[in-house]
């Protein structure tokens, strides 16, 4: 029943319409336009104002035909990365590309142009289903913004689904929390060659901070990692000041909070041994440190109706459906903090955030065959 050349149209048509993070009020509003004439009512909450986007997330509800069964919501993101602005689409051999100097897209407007298709075929052949919402996020790809701000009094499901990985045989239902961290550290400037003794190097407290820690992958459930590190004005001048960041990320709460106790700990640990060595008048040097959620755990039970719809959907269509532990984060991460518990589902997509990026047609078909299933096993009460 699904459409397979409207649904290449409407994928084509979407990832042809420039929206990267906090630039989205174009496709909002083409979502808009769609949403309203397949007879939803959509709102939009004010995340846009808060996070600096040129919109808000859209709460699209469908009100369905059989209104006794609990809303189930349906989520993707509307924005992509960057290079991701005059998207030009190769479609061959059944596999959209992008010519090469652009991302494609299909992170996320693969899971959009599902999510609409299916909802077309639901109402072309009067199909059963029961209330649906669909929420569609901004500013995912740079920090889960839309999803983190969400006005959560507009959101009525309790469980559903995000479509925004890949594979389509497997439901994600287990992804770690993450914290984001932060250091500032404070020397003192000097110049290098007439005068470094009156420095404090703050370049080389923090990389003898960074030299002590453990990163990489830590267990099976935990890894750390130093991304970015900033400081400097000119190679004659002792660095005053250095920013460093980096992450944790575990299954394990409690090790979550060890392994960032750790790393903390090493930066106050050399900071505190330089100012005893060196005692000065100035409190220099000085450390500053932010710890803030990057995002919550994600943990869905097997037995959750999430994760049994999702597989006896599967299983109607002869298809077999796993469930998966992944280690990135996603809307679904925040939407499980609020109660929501969310499954991950693929669409296909490949090599996202790449210029390489590419999905298959018959893969997002079948994702919306099996979303499709879903939704109607849903209305019977499973």
């Amino acid at each position: 029943m699904i459409n397979q050349d409207r649904l290449s149209r409407l994928f084509k048509n979407l990832v042809q319409i420039d929206s990267i993070s906090r630039k989205e009020r174009t496709i909002a509003k083409t979502l808009t336009e769609i949403f309203k004439s397949l007879g939803a009512e959509v709102l939009t909450d004010s995340a846009g104002s808060k996070v600096g986007s040129d919109t808000g997330n859209l709460i699209a509800r469908f009100r369905g035909i059989k209104t006794d069964v609990a809303p189930l919501l349906l989520n993707a993101h509307m924005d992509t990365v960057q290079p991701g602005e005059g998207i030009k689409v190769i479609f061959s051999g059944g596999t959209f590309k992008s010519d090469g100097t652009t991302i494609l897209g299909a992170d996320d407007k693969s899971a959009l142009a599902i999510i609409i298709e299916t909802i077309k075929t639901l109402h072309e052949h009067n199909l059963p289903h029961g209330p649906l919402e669909v929420v569609v996020t901004i500013c995912e790809e740079v920090g889960l913004l839309g999803a983190k701000n969400l006005n959560y009094s507009l959101i009525r499901s309790r469980y559903g689904y995000s479509l925004d990985s890949s594979d389509t045989d497997e439901i994600v239902t287990r992804t770690p929390a993450a914290n984001h961290i932060q250091f500032k550290v404070h020397g003192r400037d000097a110049h290098a060659g007439a005068a470094p003794e009156k420095g404090i190097n703050a370049i080389q407290l923090a990389s003898g901070a960074i030299s002590e820690l453990r990163l990489g992958r830590l267990d099976e459930e935990t890894t750390a990692n130093i991304g970015l590190i900033e400081g400097g004005k000119a190679t004659n001048i002792v660095p005053s000041l250095v920013t460093v960041a980096g992450e944790v990320r575990s299954h394990s709460p409690e090790k979550l909070d060890r392994e960032t106790k750790q790393i903390i700990r090493s930066f106050e640990h050399h900071i505190s041994n330089y100012k005893a060595a060196h005692p000065s008048d100035d409190g220099l040097p000085r450390l500053e440190t932010e710890v803030r959620e990057d995002f919550p755990l994600l943990k869905i039970p097997d037995d959750h109706p999430v994760v049994t719809l999702a597989k006896k959907a599967a299983g109607r269509l002869g298809q077999s459906m796993k469930t998966e532990t992944k280690g990135g984060g996603s809307d679904a991460n925040v939407f499980f903090k609020h109660g929501i518990v969310t499954g991950v589902l693929g669409t296909g997509m490949k090599d996202v955030h790449t210029v390489r990026e590419s999905i298959r047609l018959d893969d997002m078909v079948r994702s919306a065959k099996l979303l499709l299933e879903i939704i109607q096993l849903h209305a019977e009460g499973d």
